[in-house]
């Protein structure tokens, strides 16, 4: 529901949100109260030690100070139970209810206080089992109130004045049209400032200079666009995701049409094609792995990696090609030979140097495809992230190439540097010159991936039969003109419900109103809806049918926001609009469409399990349209399908069935021959 209004200002805190930290409070006060109680009537009539006096005062007034506390906490988990989602109705008391508790925690503070010097009191000359019980009384009312400050911060909204003013603005339509336009602009431009601020503080450990002032300014303005149009608190999207995965789960597990089963069908060809798509892109998976390093070599190696590395650690590193970058103790590089099984002499550049716009790779001989690969790193900085999050589109301007279009300006700029880095400083011609018959691969995953694929692009006129298998890469990466131009010569990656290849933001706004028009128009209260969200995710079992307001409503009627949904609506962006009225494939018009780049194989599980601990799972692969991404799938696997180890895994898995499978045919073609 919309935030709660309390002191004049919206809080990052909706009224139904106070079950479970409420019900947590009640359980510890009661325990606190009963143990007083007990405590209290033992030693009844036993307070003549010195200071007793004032213990008997104090452990009285916190009995019914504790009495108050849990009527009130008691109270406010009862009354946020009521109503749901987008009927706060029944919780129209709560503001008073909190304003009651925040009023108690005055004398509970005072009182921690008397406690504290009580405690400290070296004349006291009570029993210990007293004094210890009394020092544990004041140190729990301290952590209780340090952790209520801490919440309060947490859900403490630097907009929630701003916001309050514009909710009022926009129900006073007897303004002015000049006023209001004014106090919107005030509150952007506000927005805009705050979401700045809260990444400056993110990335304060890292040196800043005009490029990132730059990128922090163009990722609040995403960041505000994005969430300027909704009055959502965190636990309303958590409620929301655990809605959309179970409404999903209801669509995968009916039963498809006999058409759908054999639209997924393909000739012998194509077949072929795609099992030695496969087995090229596993083996350049290994090279798109290596680029990161020792993080993932220890993360897949866990127990032996170190002892491994320590091996080569003291070596000193060839002097025969390029290494940029710090790469303390040779573990980089030593990593990226264990990987790769390449030799020293393989290597012609490898560069660690890691800013924004600007990502590490490595150019390497692959003798066994006879290939030059160059193998680009994914996001593993906070400057990766910054690249990643620099989604503003721009033009790829390519000479004698007509397909020009939008890409993503973060990662066009890292291509940028790479090809600066391999031309103007002849490292391809250096390559070329050790191995002039080879041919040219660009691989990378996530970041890398994408970054790989504009960089294919860009290289593409130079060297015509140049490949590149991009893994995971960004969803929006590339217009339609351009991706269909890279189709001849790009191979995209995508392991399940991978999260990252889905991303763009079409697709986040489709997201977002699906969030939107699934929580508004649920009937059940939100704790109900996060308790079965949690036992679900964990556990498995059948999708809860939450009844909706949905129920029952035409096609026709599906297409109109309901009450409850345009209360959720601070300002409806033109973004929203626009997927309200259009299909999911319609770009919102300040957000061009921007697709995965070359042609797709989609790898799926066949055995799918939904829980994480699953093991022994099977692959299926197929070509598939970049149309298939055109959705966010919420599970808990859309961002361990992202992960190289994951993507790795599932390509020998599928390379491996495939030899199984020949050996098979071969064995069993001899055994018929020889009868």
């Amino acid at each position: 529901m919309p935030g709660m209004v309390m002191f004049g200002r919206r809080w990052a805190i909706a009224s139904d949100d106070f079950v479970f930290p409420g019900a947590f409070e009640l359980f510890i006060r009661m325990i606190w109260w009963i143990g007083i109680l007990v405590l209290y009537s033992v030693h009844k009539g036993k307070f003549n030690c010195t200071g007793g006096g004032l213990l008997h005062s104090y452990l009285l007034v916190l009995l019914i100070l504790l009495a108050a506390i849990i009527c009130a906490v008691s109270a406010i988990v009862c009354v946020s139970m009521q109503g749901t989602i987008s009927n706060p109705g029944p919780r129209k008391s709560l503001p008073k209810l909190l304003y009651t508790r925040l009023g108690l925690y005055i004398p509970e503070l005072v009182w921690a206080i008397v406690g504290a010097v009580w405690v400290s009191d070296t004349n006291v000359r009570c029993e210990r089992t007293v004094v210890n019980v009394v020092f544990g009384t004041v140190i729990a009312s301290w952590v209780i109130i340090i952790f209520t400050i801490v919440a309060v911060v947490i859900i403490f909204d630097p907009l929630g004045g701003k916001k309050t003013l514009y909710l009022a603005d926009d129900i006073n339509r007897n303004l002015e049209s000049s006023q209001s336009g004014q106090l919107f602009y005030n509150v952007k431009k506000t927005a805009t400032r705050v979401w700045e601020t809260r990444i400056r503080l993110l990335c304060c450990c890292i040196m800043q200079d005009d490029d990132h002032r730059v990128a922090f300014t163009s990722i609040a303005e995403l960041f505000r666009t994005y969430f300027s149009d909704t009055d959502l608190v965190p636990s309303d999207i958590a409620a929301g995701l655990t809605l959309l995965h179970q409404e999903q789960d209801k669509v995968e597990n009916c039963p498809k049409e006999p058409e759908e089963v054999l639209c997924h069908s393909h000739p012998s060809h194509v077949t072929d094609d795609l099992d030695i798509e496969l087995e090229n892109a596993a083996h350049y998976m290994q090279f798109a792995a290596a680029a990161y390093g020792w993080p993932y070599y220890i993360y897949t190696n866990p127990f032996t990696a170190l002892c491994k590395l320590n091996g080569d650690c003291c070596r000193n590193s060839p002097t025969d090609f390029d290494i940029i970058g710090g790469d303390r103790l040779n573990f980089h590089f030593g990593s990226i030979l264990k990987i790769t099984g390449l030799q020293y002499r393989d290597f012609i550049h490898i560069s660690f140097h890691n800013k924004i716009f600007e990502i590490p790779f490595f150019v390497a001989l692959d003798h066994k495809k006879e290939a030059i690969v160059v193998a680009v790193r994914g996001t593993l900085s906070f400057e990766d992230i910054l690249t990643d999050l620099s989604a503003e589109c721009e033009d790829l301007t390519l000479e004698d190439v007509l397909e020009n279009g939008f890409v993503h300006k973060g990662i066009t700029q890292a291509a940028n540097y790479i090809y600066r880095r391999l031309i103007n400083d002849g490292i391809l011609n250096k390559a070329f010159t050790i191995a002039p018959e080879y041919k040219l691969v660009i691989v990378g995953h996530s970041l890398g991936g994408g970054t790989a694929s504009i960089l294919a692009i860009m290289l593409r006129n130079s060297f015509p039969t140049l490949r590149c298998y991009a893994f995971s890469p960004p969803g929006g990466l590339l217009s339609k003109s351009l991706a269909d131009y890279s189709k001849c010569f790009i191979v995209s990656v995508i392991v399940g419900k991978d999260l990252v290849a889905r991303l763009s933001m079409p697709n986040m706004e489709d997201l977002k109103r699906r969030i939107v028009r699934i929580v508004a128009n649920c009937n059940r209260p939100k704790y109900q809806i996060l308790l079965y969200g949690c036992w679900y995710e964990v556990f498995g079992g059948d999708p809860d049918n939450f009844p909706t307001e949905l129920d029952g409503r035409s096609q026709d009627a599906l297409t109109q926001p309901l009450l409850a949904e345009e209360s959720l609506m601070m300002h409806r962006s033109p973004s929203y609009n626009a997927l309200a009225d259009e299909s999911p494939l319609d770009a919102p018009p300040q957000y061009p469409h921007l697709y995965l780049p070359g042609k797709i194989i989609h790898i799926v599980e066949e055995t799918s399990s939904r829980r994480w601990w699953s093991s022994d799972v099977k692959y299926t692969a197929r070509w598939s349209k970049e149309t298939a991404f055109s959705n966010i799938l919420i599970s808990p696997k859309m961002i361990t399908d992202h992960m190289p180890d994951v993507v790795l895994k599932a390509l020998n898995n599928l390379t491996e069935e495939k030899a199984s499978c020949i050996t098979c045919q071969i064995e069993g073609d001899f055994h018929t021959n020889t009868v």
